[in-house]
């Protein structure tokens, strides 16, 4: 089993206590955003997840507790970007805090396990080309040697993005304009000695450099692990999506970085009354369990392949 964590909510920024006691207890519960009486059960045992995914803007709260991951397999996507306070409020200062998290988390486990993701891609009056040609070369410049890959992706136009997207005029960019764009962003990458690859794109970028990306991915996995796995792509995701399947234990409506291309929560509102039922201690995250619930133990195994 593959582990999410997550796609939904910035885990290690808010949530690492709740996850490592989680850990320890050796298991917890997500309910189906699609039936929210449903909670599946997921057993946390060694032997049965593979590798743990971690998605984060800042893993800073987590990182003193990654001891606890000893007995575990696991790497970041770590989201970096040129964006200000504007897009993306509650984060720390990137040039003053963040790059330097970035260096020290890739130095305690390994740079191979550090993701860097420069996404989503929005242009506006104020990000224009040139200002993401800028500030994706900083943040290489500060990162080389820390990291082997860079993942980039251009928003995707979801209606809770739009929503939360309302006064931000976005602007797309086309035809030779965009291809140069891309074609600059994959010199930098290889300048700095970084692959890149584009998540989820429809449009083929290979000709300029840019591989097709896989942020649940087979090969890095099982370079991580040591052995080989067996593992289907995830249908739960786009069609351009090469990610394996995973079981995704984040909760939507609860992260508190409140990026403004969000795709995750609805509204403030409803981030802040879910955050206000948070407990460490439960099986669930920033939810309460009720006498409709049904909790149903979800059948999970390991992944891996024997000769």
């Amino acid at each position: 089993m593959i582990l999410s964590v997550s796609r939904r909510t910035d885990i290690p920024n808010y949530y690492s206590e709740w996850f490592m006691n989680r850990i320890r207890e050796g298991y917890l519960y997500v309910r189906n955003p699609m039936n929210t009486h449903q909670i599946s059960r997921i057993n946390l045992s060694p032997q049965i997840v593979d590798c743990i995914v971690f998605w984060t803007k800042n893993p800073w709260p987590m990182m003193d507790k990654l001891d606890d991951l000893k007995h575990y397999n696991y790497y970041f996507q770590f989201t970096l970007t040129g964006y200000g306070k504007d897009m993306e409020p509650n984060l720390p200062d990137k040039r003053r805090q963040m790059l330097g998290i970035f260096c020290k988390l890739s130095s305690q486990i390994g740079r191979e396990k550090v993701i860097w993701r420069y996404d989503p891609i929005i242009f506006t009056d104020r990000y224009t080309a040139d200002y993401h040609v800028k500030a994706f070369r900083k943040i290489a410049e500060a990162l080389q040697g820390y990291t082997d890959k860079v993942v980039i992706s251009f928003v995707d136009w979801y209606a809770k993005t739009k929503k939360n997207m309302k006064g931000i005029d976005a602007v797309n960019l086309e035809g030779r304009e965009f291809f140069a764009f891309v074609s600059e962003l994959s010199a930098i990458a290889g300048e700095h000695k970084m692959k890149i690859a584009a998540c989820a794109e429809e449009i083929d970028l290979v000709p300029y450099g840019i591989e097709h990306n896989c942020c649940i991915d087979k090969a890095l996995i099982e370079k991580i692990i040591g052995y080989r796995i067996s593992a289907k792509k995830d249908k739960n995701q786009r069609k351009e999506c090469g990610c394996l399947e995973s079981i995704e234990i984040g909760t939507y409506n609860t992260c508190r970085n409140a990026c403004k291309y969000c795709y995750a929560n609805y509204s403030d509102q409803k981030v802040h009354s879910s955050c206000q039922i948070y407990d460490p201690q439960s099986p669930l995250l920033c939810g309460i369990i009720t006498e409709e619930d049904k909790i149903t133990e979800r059948k999970v195994e390991s992944l891996r392949q024997y000769p």
